[in-house]
C-alpha cells in the first residue's frame, strides 16, 4: 500500500517537475553564466568564454548605474505597489456595492487596459503627456497651471511611469479582490450593523482583516510584476531623462542586448531574482507573524 507522503510526492511529481524545467533550471543557467564574461565573441567561439567568478557582481556594486537603476526601481516599487492595491481595492469595492449600476459593463471596463498591448497603449499615453499638445497639460491649463514636462522632466517622469503602470495593471488585482470580497459571508455585515458598526468599521474590522490573505497574494504578486520594470520606461522615456527611469531590468536589457555583455546581464538577472526572493520572503515571515498574533 502506498504510504500518504508517498502518493504526495507522485501527484506533485509533474508540477515540480514542470517549475524545475521552467525556473529552477534557468535560474541555475543565469548563475553560472554570471560567473563568466560570456560576451558577443564568445557567441562567435565558445573558446574566448573564461571563468571569471564573482567579478561580475564586484564590478556591479561599482557601477554608479547599478545603484541609479536599483533606486528608480525600489522608487517605482514602494510607491506604485500600494497605489495599485489601494486603487484595485477601492474599484473592487465599487463594484461589489449594492448601490453599484451597470457592474458588468464597468467591470470589462476596468479590466481592459490588463489585456491590452502595453507598446501600443503606452505610445498613446505619450501623447497624453505631451508639453504641448496632451492633453493632461490641456486639462491643467483650463486649472490656471502652466504646462509640465511630464516625460522630460526628472522628477516627473518617475511619476508619469507610475500612475501609467498602475492603470495598466489594477484592473487584474481587482478582479481577485472581487472574489475576495464576494467570498465574505453576509453574516459578519449583518452582525457588525447590529453592533451599530459604521460602513467604515465594518471596513476595518470586518473586510480587511477577512482580506488578509488576499491581500498578501494581491501583495506579492504586484511586488514581483513591478520589480520587473521594462516596458513602460523602453517605450516611453527609453530610461531618461537622465537615466531617472532607468530600471534594473532595463539595466539588464542594455548590458545583454546592446552592449551584448551577457555575463554582466546575467549578474544583474540574478541580483534581481535574490533581491525579489528576499523582499517576498519577508513579507510571507510578516503574515505568518501577523497571523501568529
Amino acid at each position: 500500500m502506498i504510504r500518504a507522503s508517498t502518493a504526495g510526492w507522485v501527484f506533485a511529481g509533474p508540477a515540480l517537475a514542470v517549475i524545475a524545467l521552467f525556473f529552477g533550471i534557468p535560474v541555475l543557467a543565469a548563475f553560472v553564466l554570471s560567473l563568466t564574461d560570456f560576451d558577443i565573441y564568445s557567441l562567435a567561439d565558445i573558446g574566448n568564454l573564461r571563468f571569471v567568478g564573482f567579478d561580475n557582481y564586484v564590478a556591479l556594486l561599482q557601477n554608479p548605474l547599478f545603484w541609479k537603476a536599483l533606486g528608480n526601481t525600489l522608487y517605482f516599487v514602494v510607491i506604485g505597489v500600494p497605489l495599485s492595491i489601494a486603487v484595485s481595492l477601492g474599484a473592487a469595492l465599487l463594484l461589489h456595492s449594492r448601490l453599484g449600476m451597470l457592474k458588468p459593463f464597468f467591470r470589462t471596463a476596468y479590466f481592459a487596459p490588463v489585456v491590452t498591448t502595453v507598446v501600443a497603449v503606452a505610445v498613446i499615453w505619450r501623447y497624453l503627456f505631451h508639453t504641448r499638445y496632451g492633453l493632461v497639460n490641456w486639462g491643467l491649463s483650463w486649472l490656471g497651471i502652466d504646462p509640465i514636462d511630464w516625460l522630460g522632466d526628472p522628477t516627473w517622469a518617475m511619476p508619469s511611469i507610475i500612475l501609467f503602470a498602475v492603470w495598466k495593471n489594477f484592473g487584474y488585482n481587482m478582479i481577485i479582490f472581487l472574489a475576495g470580497l464576494q467570498s465574505i459571508p453576509e453574516d459578519l455585515y449583518e452582525a457588525a450593523r447590529i453592533d451599530g458598526a459604521s460602513p467604515l468599521r465594518q471596513f476595518w474590522h470586518v473586510t480587511l482583516p477577512t482580506l488578509g490573505p488576499v491581500l498578501l497574494l494581491v501583495g506579492i504578486l504586484t511586488m514581483a510584476g513591478y520589480f520587473q520594470l521594462f516596458a513602460e520606461p523602453y517605450v516611453i522615456t527609453q530610461g531618461g531623462p537622465l537615466q531617472s527611469t532607468v530600471s534594473v531590468l532595463y539595466l539588464m536589457y542594455e548590458e545583454g542586448f546592446r552592449w551584448w555583455n551577457l555575463g554582466n546581464a546575467s549578474a544583474v538577472a540574478f541580483l534581481l531574482f535574490v533581491l525579489m526572493t528576499l523582499v517576498t520572503s519577508g513579507l510571507l515571515w510578516f503574515a505568518r507573524r501577523k497571523g501568529a498574533e
